[in-house]
Formats: structure tokens, sequence, C-alpha cells
């Protein structure tokens, strides 16, 4: 009986493991070489390297993070194409979903690679995300086993997996300290300690995965042959060497060495050449394909029974289509950059001694079409496709095949096969010239209230105020753009914005458009309506120019970055980037352009313009940038060409005309790292007048040139779970720099203000916990001469910055102590990164930050403009006061469709004028979308209204709240963009004695005219409120 069990239960094993051998693939090794066996047959991959990155978007944006139907769109236009032409393979990355590994093989027979990076971009440790990964700590070696041995568990049973990789090219990190890709360091051996500990971990986390799974090889993926010897001692049990080359038409000894010094079989992981020829400045398909074709002809060749190496299990082709975002990362998504970043001379077509021939954005074999309202795109294969579609039809497992095979494919008429494809591409550029850009909003508003001075739809109206009367109006206002591209290094945009109806009963009466509202003006026969005022603006324009020697970049209206992170300590050229400010107060900046140095002249940086940010006189200024012995030393001159008269807003009031020179250097020493810098400026101050408080007296005095010096000191410490920086600066009374916009670790509002007449003390930590990180940071700040109160007897007043060279404003005194606390379960897409509000990816993040100000002192006067937007000095300031001000950021991305992102504050605030009431403020804005929904809520309560005028008169509502749901084409996008969409909008706000336009009852002034007296006693709060509905089309950007 026993006997017969046994029987049994063998007959039962036996039966089922028939079943399930078929899905196991396996490495075999015979006299002629290695072969890979997949359900077993003989299989030779003709893999791809495979993403989906749609213009605009980067490495934050994720395919299976859309909903299904997107996914399922864009894996049924592309798995057919890469059927088609004969890959059986493609290489992912962790974290696509195991069902759509099983979709795309059922359905395309397409096995998949599964690629866990093995820290090779940064990882998580203790709930910070570090940048450079040690393979040496204890801490990483725990954190990849354990996620290696996760990705087994998840995936071992998936049909459709072929096999497991770990790391991409993890040696060349070990110099490379960043994503983007740069020169290989073939012959740099100074990390070899560090590749021990890499390699050692690596074999460790095969070992691990086999104990899970024996049904999948194990890989690793090398960067070329480099410490392939230390690879032999210590990954004796990988089952195959994954290797990234780019060697040009031929690799060489690649097979050879491998066979000798390693003896296991070979899958080339990346291996190509871009379709951007350097030197010719235009696009290359047939080098492209002539160097697939070399490429693939040597991988066959190497195949088991093909008389050479017979390592060579196949290979995957970098890449399937263009990545759009891989030249800066974040910047220029929607442009196909033709920046070279790095060279090699296998690449014979466009190689020069000394240049840059590899542009990392044109690797693809097919390129790539603009998005879609759904967030898909299509695909215009080029040469290289049609190449590779002959040659994967040959199989180097069927007797009697040979590599003569090769030499019959002609370049030329898969050159020939993509003419239509380019045609049909360029066909949606549009060619040269064309209209780029189309936006067309069609707004209505409807308004009502109570007491309240705006008059009601039945009573005469005030010329040339606003809003006019309460009732009903329309607006119609359009954008037309259009882009120039005479070659491919080379492009021009200009929008237009073109004016219909302007609404003047809007109770946000500044906007835009409101240029074009009707004017009355008096003239000799009589007040006159003026219905046609600049119905036609300038809007916007950029250029750009990709020399062989420089970088051209012009803007008018369209922003840039701030040179923080390039060497400028001082913050001489800040960002410009103002949202929707500049529209609201018909802003013209930023206004010039940029230049930057390649070659010879690598390392300079030029700017020069009318208005290179908000309220900046006309200016020159040039940066140039050096590494010396392992410092980074950067010297800056800024020179303003003239003063700047007038403004459009009191945020952007133009500083005296100066001239400006700055020296920096900076260095790391393992966990620490420092920056000290010297900064002259304001020359053109010397000898003007001052006044200064002495014993309450006033005093005069002039500006000297000991006045013009300033400088700055910076540590930074780094390691494991702490962070500390501490910064000192001492600054002469016109030494001006700028605001620091750089970010130290962590989102801290307490920031050097960059300002002259003061020195300043700044201090903070970070300890992570787990994925809750705690940040104190602490600032002391004390002007060198103080602020001059406005009740001094005259000749004495209060400074202010058009007037006197220097002011006290938010150089004032202060001592403030901040504590920042955030819990980020995903720290690689950081709380506090600009695009945050896109890329975060966590279920539920939070960040509550409270700052406390002590400010034992007055500020000099601001600047503030009256309703004709003509300048003035306020008399004087608020009062001392000690300021508080609490904010809590949570982001939740529940689901592909779903997400949501609140903004909460609350503390006390003053004007910026001369008002010496202090309010206590608080609020809250929401932004959720549910799939094509988006709805916005803002509640503020005893805040100062939306404009520039209202903080500084001091003018506040009891109440504003807003609500805002529209629905889209698209997905709607977090930041306030252009869409095509419907929405209606609704705003709310109670008025009261503080408030514009209250006007509980109107008594006569001294002129006889009856005017609003908001200080009247005994009445209610008066309200105002609109809805306005929307319409906005938007084809291009």
């Amino acid at each position: 009986m026993r006997k017969l069990v046994a029987l049994f239960a063998l007959l039962f094993l036996g039966f089922f493991s028939a079943i399930a051998q078929p899905g196991k693939i396996t490495v075999k090794r015979s006299g002629d070489g290695f072969v890979l066996e997949a359900q077993g047959k003989d299989f030779f991959i003709n893999g791809m390297n495979w993403d989906y990155f749609p213009v605009g978007t980067n490495y934050s944006y994720s395919l299976w993070n859309q909903p299904d139907d997107v996914i399922r769109a864009a894996l049924d236009y592309e798995m057919p194409l890469l059927k088609n032409m004969g890959v059986n393979a493609i290489r992912q990355y962790t974290g696509v979903p195991a069902r759509w590994i099983k979709y795309i093989y059922e359905n395309y027979g397409i096995y998949t690679m599964l690629n866990h990076s093995f820290g090779r971009y940064g990882l998580t440790l203790k709930g910070k995300w570090e940048v450079n990964t040690d393979y040496s700590n204890p801490l990483v070696r725990e954190l990849l086993l354990k996620e290696v041995k996760e990705m087994v568990n998840e995936y071992k049973n998936t049909p459709g997996l072929l096999l497991f990789l770990l790391g991409n090219e993890n040696n060349y990190g070990l110099f490379w300290r960043g994503a983007e890709t740069e020169n290989i360091p073939m012959a740099d051996r100074k990390s070899t300690k560090d590749a021990y500990h890499l390699y050692k971990l690596f074999n460790d986390a095969v070992k691990e995965m086999k104990a899970i799974d024996n049904n999948h090889p194990m890989a690793i993926c090398n960067g070329d042959l480099l410490f392939l010897d230390i690879i032999a001692k210590e990954c004796t049990d990988i089952d195959i060497l994954g290797i990234n080359t780019y060697r040009g038409l031929t690799f060489t000894d690649l097979y050879d060495r491998v066979k000798k010094e390693f003896g296991k079989p070979v899958v080339l992981t990346e291996f190509g050449s871009d379709a951007y020829n350097t030197k010719a400045n235009n696009e290359d398909q047939e080098y492209q394909a002539k160097i697939l074709v070399s490429n693939w002809k040597e991988i066959y060749a190497n195949a088991a029974g093909m008389g050479k190496n017979g390592n060579s299990l196949g290979g995957f082709t970098f890449q399937f289509s263009d990545g759009w975002w891989k030249t800066g990362q974040t910047l220029n998504l929607d442009e196909h950059d033709v920046t070279a970043s790095w060279s090699n001379g296998g690449y014979l077509n466009d190689f020069m001694p000394g240049e840059n021939n590899m542009n990392e954005e044109w690797f693809g074999i097919c390129a790539k079409g603009k998005t879609n309202e759904r967030g898909t795109y299509e695909l215009y294969p080029r040469a290289a496709y049609y190449a590779l579609k002959e040659v994967h039809q040959f199989n180097p497992y069927i007797g009697g095949a040979g590599v003569a095979y090769f030499d019959r494919i002609q370049i030329a008429d898969a050159a020939l096969r993509a003419r239509g494809d380019k045609a049909a591409m360029q066909a949606e550029d549009k060619g040269k010239l064309y209209l780029s850009d189309l936006q067309a909003n069609f707004s209505t508003y409807n308004t009502g209230g109570s007491l309240i001075s705006t008059p009601k739809q039945n009573e005469p109206v005030v010329p040339n105020t606003f809003p006019n009367r309460l009732g009903f109006d329309h607006m119609q206002s359009f954008n037309i753009g259009v882009t120039a591209r005479p070659a491919p290094n080379m492009m021009a945009n200009v929008q237009f914005n073109v004016l219909g109806n302007i609404a003047e009963n809007p109770i946000d009466e500044v906007f835009y458009e409101n240029r074009g509202r009707k004017i009355t003006v008096n003239t000799p026969t009589g007040p006159q309506i003026m219905n046609s005022n600049n119905r036609i603006q300038l809007y916007r324009a950029s250029y750009s120019w990709d020399a062989k020697l420089f970088k051209l970049t012009g803007f008018y209206r369209t922003g840039h970055y701030h040179w923080g992170y390039e060497g400028d300590f001082f913050g001489l050229y800040p960002e410009a980037n103002y949202g929707p400010n500049i529209d609201i107060y018909n802003g013209e900046a930023p206004f010039g352009f940029e230049i930057e140095g390649k070659k010879a002249i690598k390392g300079l940086k030029l700017a020069f313009g009318p208005e290179l940010w908000w309220g900046a006189n006309p200016a020159i200024l040039a940066k140039y940038t050096r590494k010396v012995k392992g410092f980074d030393i950067t010297g800056m001159f800024h020179e303003d060409l003239t003063q700047r008269s007038g403004l459009q807003s009191s945020f952007a009031v133009p500083m005296p005309k100066t001239r400006k020179a700055a020296i920096s250097v900076s260095r790391k020493f393992g966990s620490f790292g420092f920056d000290l810098g010297g900064l002259w400026a304001g020359q053109p101050l010397n000898g003007r007048v001052f006044q200064l408080m002495r014993e309450g007296n006033v005093y005069q005095d002039v500006i000297k040139s000991e006045d013009n010096f300033g400088g700055k000191i910076k540590f930074t410490y780094s390691a494991g779970i702490v962070n500390w920086y501490g910064l000192a600066s001492y600054m002469g009374l016109v030494a001006n720099g700028g605001v620091d916009q750089t970010r130290t670790f962590t989102g801290w509002r307490l920031k050097d203000v960059g300002s002259g007449n003061m020195y300043n003390v700044l201090s903070g930590f970070t300890v992570s916990l787990g994925k809750l990180q705690i940040a104190p940071n602490f600032l002391y700040q004390k002007t060198i001469e103080g602020p001059i109160p406005s009740d001094v007897l005259a000749p004495g007043r209060p400074r202010n910055i058009l007037d006197d060279p220097f002011s006290v404003r938010s150089n004032r005194e202060t001592i403030a102590g901040e504590l920042l606390l955030t819990y980020d379960p995903t720290p690689a897409t950081w709380m506090y990164e600009w695009d945050n509000d896109r890329a975060e990816d966590a279920k539920f993040a939070i960040s509550a930050d409270f700052v406390y100000r002590h400010l034992p002192t007055i500020q000099d006067a601001a600047i503030g403009i009256l309703a004709n937007r003509t300048l003035f000095a306020f008399p004087g300031s608020a009062p001392a006061q000690d300021l508080w001000e609490t904010n809590v950021r949570v982001v939740s991305k529940v689901n592909p469709h779903l997400g949501l992102i609140a903004n909460l504050y609350a503390g006390n605030g003053q004007a910026n004028g001369n008002d010496k009431r202090t309010i206590n403020r608080y609020g809250f804005d929401l932004r959720t979308i549910y799939k094509k929904t988006k709805l916005i809520a803002i509640g503020k309560f005893n805040d100062w209204g939306p404009f520039d005028y209202h903080r500084d008169f001091n003018l506040t509502f009891p109440l504003q709240l807003i609500a805002d749901i529209s629905t889209e084409i698209g997905k709607p996008d977090w930041f306030m963009l252009p869409g095509t969409k419907i929405g209606i909008r609704g705003t709310y706000r109670t008025l009261d004695r503080y408030s514009p336009r209250y006007s509980p009852i109107k008594t006569m002034d001294a002129a006889g005219n009856w005017v609003p007296d908001p200080t009247a006693i005994g009445f209610p709060d008066g309200n105002e409120w609109e809805i306005r509905t929307y319409i906005q089309i938007n084809i291009g950007k």
C-alpha cells in the first residue's frame, strides 16, 4: 500500500511538474556555447529597451500610474510595432505591475526582462533619500537585499517573465554623481574599493534570489567591461553578464574578453546609436541604421554554433523611441534638445576630438510625436526600424545560417521606407514655420452685492472706476502663437493676445485684458469714450540657438531659472518665473537673453536685457565657473546700464542703479562642504547722502567705498540621518545681493535675504526618523544702520529706496526660529521640489512648518502705487511687532484617477505700508482632480485681498470664498496651465470697514459729493459676489 501511495505521489508531482516546466527559463551550455531555453525551445533574444514617456514628461512619469484604458491604449499601439519588427523581449524596470507583463506576453508573445536598478539612481535610507549609494553601508545592503527578494516573490510566477536583471551601469555610478550621461571613465580606477563592495553585494543578492526562484536566470548590468576582473572574482553565482556598451560599429574584443576572463554568457543590455549628426547639425537616420545592423551582426556571430565565442544570448537595442527629457532632466521637456552631452570616438560620422557628439534625446529607432489630450502619442519609425525588421528575421540556431545574410541588408532601402514616416511627422510638426499655439477664452461674469459702492445696473457709473457696475458682462481673449524652426538647433516662438469685448464688472478688477477697457477722456468738446485700446499686444516670445560654441536662449515674458546652483553664491541673478502675477499686472519681465558657453568658453554665462527679472534695471551679467584642484571657483559681474522708471506692481520696485562683482569658492570633503564668497556692490552710489539715527537724533552721512563690500560663508554636513548647515554674512550698506533661492536639505522658509546693510547668522539641521523628518532652523539678523521712525522732526524722515541709497525693509532686525516637520513616505519625489504637485506619488504626504519672528524694530518706508500707477513712498512703516505663521501642506495621490493637494495657513501679519493694524489671518486652498474633472476650493478669513495694493494699504476681507469646478478633454494638470475645458467659478466676499468698496452709508464730503462712509456704526457686513463661466479652447502649448 505504501509503495502504491508513493508511486501515485510521484506520478502526481511529475504531472504538475510537466505542466509547470514549459514556463521555466534556463541557460544551457554545450560544446557550441551557451543557449537560453524558453518553453523548452532555444530562444535568442531580439530585445528592445522600451519605455513610455510622453513629450512634456520626465523620469517622474509612470505609465503604470495612469488609468487602465490609457495603459492598454499605449501597449496596444506600441507592442504590435515591436512584434512586427521581430522583437521578442523588452527591458522594463520594476514598477510595472505583473498583470501588464502577462498582458504583453499573452497578447503579443513578447517577454519582459525585469530590471531592478539596485540603487543606481539613489535610494531611501531610514526615510531619507540618498542620491549616491554607498554599497559598503550595512543599511544599504539590508535594504537592497530586501527589495530584490520582494521583487522575486512578486514576479516569479508571472507569465512572460524572461529573466531578472540587477543594476544599470552601477559601476559608472561609482564615478558619476548624477543621472545625466557623461563621458565614460574607462581609465579611472580610483573607486576599485567601492567596486568590490558593489559586486559582492550583486552576487549576494543573486544567491538570495535563486533561493526563492530557480525558474528564471539572474543577471547583472555592467557598464562595458570596467571592473571585469572584480566581476570574475565576486560574481560567481550570476547566470548572465549584462553589458551596456557603446563602441560604434564594432564591439571589438568584448565577447573575446568575457569568454577568456569570466566564462559566463553575455546579453548586451544596451547598445546602439543616436540618430543625430552633431557635425552636420541634422538628423542622420542612415548612420544609426548602419551602426545597429553592424552591432547585431556581431551579436548573432557570437551565438552558440556560429563559429565564434558562442557566449552571446542576444541583446536589447537602445532604444525604441526618443527620450525628450534626458537633457536637463526637468527643463525644456517639450523641446527635442540637440545638445550632445558626451563624446565617443567610435561614432565616426560626427566625432571631432575634444567635442561631444552623442545626443541622448535622439537614440530612438522611432521618432516621437506630440502628446495628445489623452496623454498618448504616435511613433514615426526611422530607417533603423526597417533595417532591424530584416535583421531579426535571422535565426542563429537554424543550421546553415551565416552572417553573410547581414551584408545583403540595404540601409538605403530602409531609409527610403522611413521617408514616409518622416514626412508624416513633419506634417505633424508643420514644417519650419507654423501656427503653434491657439487659445480662445470665452467668459461671462454675473456680479452682485450689498452695502457696496459698486453701482447697480440702473445707476450711473463713475468714469474709469472698476468694477463699473453690478450685473452681467462678458469677455473674449485670444492667444495666437507662431513658431519658426529654420534649423533643428534653432527655434523662435511669438505669441500675440487679441481682445474681444472686455468685461468691466469683474470684482477682481486687475487682470491682463483690462488694458483694453473703455477709457473716458476729457477733450475740449467734452468727455469722449475710447473703445479700442491695445486690442493686439505681444504676449510672450522666446527663442533659442544651440550653436557649437554657445547656447543662446532669449525670453520675453517667458520664465528663466536662477544661477544659485551654478556658483551664484550671492543670488545676483534671481529666478524669473512669476506665474499669473506677470499677467495680472501686465508686466514685461523677464525680457532679455542668456548665452551659455561651450568648448573653449565652457563655464561662461552671460545675461543681457532691458528687464532680466521683474523690476530689474537694464543690465548685463557675466558669470564664469572653473574647477581648480577640486575647488569650484566662480566669478560674477553685474552692470546696470541705466535706472528704470515706473513699475507695474509694488512686488517689483526697481533698486538704484548699481554695479556688482563677486567671487566664490566651494568644495566638498566627504560629508563636509563649504562655500565662501566676497561681494563688491553699489559703487555708483558712493557719495550719496543718507540719514542715520544716533541716540534719538538724526544725522547725515555719505556712502563710502567701504560700504560696498560684503562677505558670506556657509558650511554643510551630511551623514546618515542627520544634515546640518551654518551660514554667516556681513553686507555693507549698499552691498546688495539677492535672496537665497537655493534649497538646503529641506523646505525651510527662513533664508538669507541677501540685502545690504546687515549681518546675519543662520543655522539648521534635519533628522530623519523613518519616514518623518524633523528640521529646526534659526536666524539672527541685525542692521548696520537701523530704520528712521516716522515721528522724527523734519528734515528727518524714514528712508525709502527711491530717494535714498538704501533702506531697512526685509533686512530689519530679526531673531527667528522655525520648526519644519515632514512626513513623506516617497522621498524620491521630495515634498519641496518645484514640480512636486505633479511628481508626488505618495498616498499621503504632509509637511507642517511653524515660524516665529521677533521683530524689535520698525522698518523704513515702503513704496506704493496709486490708482493712476504713479509711485510714492509711504510716510512710515507698521510698528514693531512679533509675527508668527504656520503652513501645512497635504498631498494625496490616492490612485491614478484621484488626487488632492491642500494648503492650510494661519498667523498674524502687517501691512507693507504704514497702517498700524496687525491682522490675524488664516485660510486654506484645496485642489482635487478626479479623472477629467478638477475642483478648486479656497477659503480665506480676515485676510488681504488678491492684489498688491490690498497688503500695501492693509485692506482685508472678513471672509473670502472661491469654488471652481471644470472638466477638460484630457487629464487636468496640477499647475494652472492652458487646456481645453469648460468650467464655472464662484467668488464670495464679505466687506467691513477695512475692505475696499464697503459702503454702508454715504455722506457728503467737503466738495459736496456723496461718498461712502465705511466707518459708520451699526451696520452689518456687506458682501460682493461673482459667478463666472468660462470656456477655454487650447491647441499647442
